[in-house]
């Protein structure tokens, strides 16, 4: 399987995962010319822009390690861009949580960045 189909299935695990923990899906793969959010979710009253990451092992680390500064800001920026293309008001509860999958293991670590 390669890097994409592995990453797709991870996003599809992630999504599946989080609908059992309450939240509610928007979007998946919401991509603009200047990023990608892998899932767009509500969790109650706020609105949740979750990066997803996956490793078949910890050889190199945990998941959630590899969303480093560069990518924090390029989520960000695309997750503003997703709030105004849908209008919807800065004043919002917005989170940045990614979910990570360490072979069988999903951990949601939310407020991540």
């Amino acid at each position: 399987m390669n890097q994409r189909k592995k990453g797709m299935a991870a996003e599809k695990v992630a999504a599946e995962f989080l609908k059992l923990q309450g939240y509610v899906i928007l979007e998946q793969n919401y991509g603009i010319r200047t990023g990608e959010i892998d899932i767009i979710a509500m969790d109650s009253e706020v609105l949740v822009f979750v990066e997803v990451k996956y490793r078949k092992d910890s050889c190199y680390g945990y998941p959630g390690e590899s969303v480093d500064q560069k990518k924090q800001a390029k989520i960000r920026k695309t997750a503003m861009v997703y709030m105004k293309q849908h209008s919807i008001s800065f004043d919002k509860a917005i989170r940045f949580d990614v979910v990570e999958i360490l072979g069988k293991k999903i951990r949601v670590i939310k407020h991540a960045f």
